[in-house]
C-alpha cells in the first residue's frame, strides 16, 4: 500500500492530457451555472442601468433648475438696474457675485446629494454591507472635522453669510479686524480694500460681529462753533438758510435723504458754544455731505459776519521766561566769585532813589 501511494504521488509522472468527454463536462457545468445565474445578473445589471439613469436625469434636471433661478435674479437685479432706486439699493456687481456663490454651493450640495444615494443604491443591489461602510465614513467624517475645523468654520459662515445678505460687493464694512469696501465675497474668504489702498484677506469664520455702513441710510453730522456773545437765533436762521439752499441743488438733493436739521447747542462752554447740525444722506455719502456743508456754512458765517471759533484760546499776555530757571543751583563748595557762581545766583532788588524837590 505504501508503495502504491508513492507511485501514485511520483513527481515524475506525465500529466494526462484532457479527454473531450472532460471538456463537454465542463462546457456542460459552465452552461448551466450561466443559465442558472443569468436572470439575476440580468436583474442586477437593469437595476444599476436604472438607478444611474435616474440620477443622471435627476441631477440634470436640478441644476438646471438652480439655474433658472439664479439667472432669474440677476435679470431682476438688471431690470431694476438704471433707475433711481436701482442706483441707491441694487449694486449689480454685488446681486451677480452672491447669486454665483448661492447657485454653486445649491449646485455642489445637490449632486453630492443625489451621486451619493445612487452609490449607496448601487452598493445595495450587489448585497454589499453597507454598514461597515458607513460607519467608517463616519469616522473618518469626524476626524477630518476635527483637522479642518478651521475650514469648515470659515465655508459654514460664508455660506450663511451669503444667504443672509449681510454684506456684497460695493459696500463699506467694519468688521473689527479690518474695515473698508468690500471688492470680492467669497465662501471662505473676504477681501476688503483699505482706505489707504491696501487689500484685507479677512476669514469667514473669524469675523465675530460686522457693521455694514452701506445699508439704510447714514447720518451726516457737522459741529459748527462759535462765539458765546454771538446771537444764537441769528445763527439758527443762517444754517436753516444753508440747509435749505443745499437740499434744492444738484446733486445734493438726491444725496440727502431727509431735511438738514439745526439740532441745537450740542455744548456750552466760557469762550465758545457748539451748535450741532444733522441730516439722513445717502449710505456712504455722509462725509462728502459734510465737507459740502462745512463750506457753505463757513460762506454763509462770513456774509453774514459771524465768526467761527476753532482751536484752544490764545493767552492774554504771555509771561516773561527767567533765564535762570533751566540753571542748577551752585555748590556749597563752588567759588562764589567765579562767573558761574554769579550768573546763577539772584540778582539783588535795586535801592529805592530819593528824589529831592
Amino acid at each position: 500500500m505504501f508503495l502504491s501511494v508513492l507511485s501514485a504521488a511520483d513527481p515524475t509522472e506525465e500529466p494526462t492530457a484532457p479527454t473531450l468527454q472532460d471538456a463537454q463536462e465542463r462546457a456542460t457545468n459552465a452552461a448551466s451555472w450561466v443559465e442558472q445565474n443569468w436572470s439575476t445578473w440580468l436583474s442586477i445589471g437593469l437595476r444599476v442601468l436604472l438607478i444611474v439613469v435616474i440620477a443622471a436625469v435627476l441631477r440634470v434636471a436640478v441644476r438646471r433648475a438652480i439655474t433658472k433661478l439664479i439667472d432669474r435674479m440677476n435679470r431682476t437685479a438688471q431690470a431694476v438696474d438704471g433707475t433711481a432706486l436701482g442706483g441707491l439699493l441694487v449694486n449689480v456687481e454685488r446681486r451677480r457675485q452672491r447669486s454665483q456663490a448661492i447657485g454653486s454651493v445649491l449646485r455642489s450640495v445637490a449632486s453630492f446629494l443625489i451621486m451619493g444615494t445612487a452609490a449607496l443604491m448601487i452598493l445595495g443591489t450587489f448585497e454589499i454591507n453597507l454598514a461597515p461602510l458607513l460607519a467608517s465614513a463616519g469616522v473618518a467624517g469626524v476626524a477630518i472635522g476635527f483637522g479642518a475645523r478651521n475650514l469648515v468654520t470659515d465655508f459654514l459662515s460664508g455660506v450663511f453669510m451669503i444667504l443672509e445678505d449681510q454684506y456684497g460687493v460695493g459696500d463699506t464694512v467694519d468688521a473689527g479686524v479690518a474695515s473698508g469696501e468690500v471688492i470680492e465675497v467669497g465662501l471662505r474668504v473676504t477681501k476688503l480694500r483699505g482706505d489707504n489702498g491696501e487689500i484685507w484677506y479677512v476669514r469667514n469664520g473669524e469675523v465675530k460681529r460686522i457693521g455694514n455702513l452701506s445699508q439704510g441710510w447714514a447720518t451726516a453730522g457737522v459741529d459748527v462753533t462759535v462765539r458765546p456773545d454771538e446771537d444764537l437765533d441769528r445763527v439758527r436762521a443762517v444754517l436753516t438758510e444753508v440747509g435749505e439752499a443745499m437740499s434744492k441743488s444738484e446733486p445734493w438733493n438726491e444725496r440727502l435723504w431727509g431735511p438738514i436739521e439745526v439740532l441745537g447747542l450740542d455744548s456750552v462752554l466760557l469762550d465758545s458754544v457748539v451748535v450741532r447740525v444733522s441730516a439722513k444722506t445717502m449710505p456712504g455719502k455722509a462725509l462728502s455731505v459734510e465737507r459740502e456743508l462745512r463750506w457753505r456754512v463757513k460762506h454763509a458765517f462770513d456774509k453774514a459776519d459771524i465768526s467761527l471759533v476753532g482751536g484752544l484760546p490764545a493767552a492774554a499776555a504771555e509771561e516773561a521766561a527767567d533765564p535762570t530757571a533751566g540753571m542748577a543751583a551752585p555748590s556749597a563748595y563752588a567759588n562764589a566769585a567765579s562767573p558761574q557762581s554769579m550768573t546763577a545766583s539772584p540778582l539783588a532788588p535795586a535801592a529805592p532813589t530819593n528824589v529831592t524837590k
